[in-house]
């Protein structure tokens, strides 16, 4: 959160608050202690309020905390006066802190920009899905590992068609802007070929190859990223198999299918990741058709879900997790709630260290 969402009530800023405080408490001090003068701690208020407070609300502290000041040493009188050095020491103060605080807001604004930035990058990568789409309920968690960048390998989409509803969820290898840029070219080729192909086979080969053209085209910038692969599932909803789902799995975690009578996972065979066809001799994709019932959820993972840790080095196996929630109330088969119940569980099981990006997507038909 900003500065301005953390230090405000109903949408009004109350940094002021803080230093003000201060600032009367240092007087009312100066006025009740005959022991000693600390009418000189004034100077501590501007310097406070640069940390918290705008370049305005700095600069109208330093002012008022010289005035009080001014008039603890010249009205008040009940000490010695400290003299034109305190004075000084108050202005030169107030002054240092109303620099400092326009140098920490003018990078508060770039730090805001940049955020800017990465959510306008990951709204154009990972899209946002309107509820529903394609005749699917749908629900998606995604954690960067890297909380400043804010998007990261992983990827996920929904594309309806004339050829029926086409899922994706994958993992682009490695971190940084070079797997962004394999997810962002992934995603476009999805769009277009789940909503144009009537064979989900060939949507999984328009994926292999982008994979290598965008590979080819890396490696011709002459940049060392030129050889990631993508782990990834493919999955097709056909209105003509209303009780099964066609995929293909390119070297992901297999699916699991969530339903009130417990999880269970498909028997999906993998393949090879996407970008590595040519290790294999033979055909690179296998259409799968796996039976789904239309009130079970199929619920898909990334690495940072299955590579979580705890302190004793344990991976976290969300099934059970997820078992034990179904058994409990069959309502947390809902894609709601299972991405929110697995994410929780990510997010526990690791004390909140994620050390790959993660994401959770949960997805069945809507009249499961």
């Amino acid at each position: 959160m900003s500065r301005h969402e953390l230090l405000s009530v109903r949408g009004r800023s109350v940094a002021w608050f803080f230093p003000l405080v201060l600032l009367f408490g240092i007087a009312v001090a100066d006025v009740s202690t005959g022991a000693f003068q600390i009418i000189s701690w004034t100077v501590l208020v501007p310097g406070i309020a640069a940390a918290v407070c705008g370049m305005l609300g700095t600069a109208a502290l330093a002012v008022l905390t010289v005035v009080v000041y001014v008039l603890a040493d010249n009205v008040w009188q009940h000490h010695e006066r400290t003299g034109t050095s305190g004075l000084v020491l108050v202005a030169l103060g107030g002054c240092i802190a109303v620099g400092a605080a326009a140098v920490r807001v003018g990078g508060e604004r770039r730090m805001m920009h940049m955020r800017d930035i990465a959510d306008t990058t990951r709204r154009t990568v990972l899209r946002p899905l309107p509820e529903g789409f394609g005749g699917l309920e749908h629900a998606a968690v995604y954690l960067a590992a890297d909380t400043e960048a804010r998007v990261g390998g992983d990827f996920y989409d929904v594309q309806p068609g004339p050829h029926g509803t086409r899922v994706l969820i994958g993992d682009v290898q490695g971190k940084g802007l070079g797997a962004v840029e394999t997810a962002a070219a992934l995603l476009g080729t999805f769009r277009e070929a789940a909503y144009h192909e009537p064979d989900l086979a060939t949507v999984a080969d328009r994926l292999e190859t982008r994979i290598r053209r965008h590979r080819e085209h890396t490696a011709a910038l002459g940049r060392s990223d030129g050889d990631r692969f993508a782990t990834a599932v493919l999955i097709g909803f056909s209105p003509a198999l209303p009780y099964a789902v066609e995929t293909v799995v390119f070297g992901h975690e297999p699916p699991l299918a969530v339903g009130p009578g417990g999880v269970r996972r498909l028997p999906a065979v993998g393949g090879l990741p996407l970008g590595m066809s040519d290790l294999a001799p033979g055909p690179s994709v296998a259409v799968q058709r796996l039976a789904l019932a239309p009130e079970e959820t199929l619920l898909l993972v990334t690495d940072g879900v299955t590579e979580a840790r705890d302190a004793a080095g344990r991976f976290y196996r969300p099934a059970d997790d997820v078992a034990r929630a179904v058994a409990a109330d069959p309502r947390s088969a809902a894609p709601r709630r299972l991405v929110a119940l697995v994410r929780d569980g990510t997010l526990r099981h690791s004390r909140a260290r994620l050390v790959d990006d993660t994401t959770v997507f949960a997805v069945r038909r809507l009249n499961g």
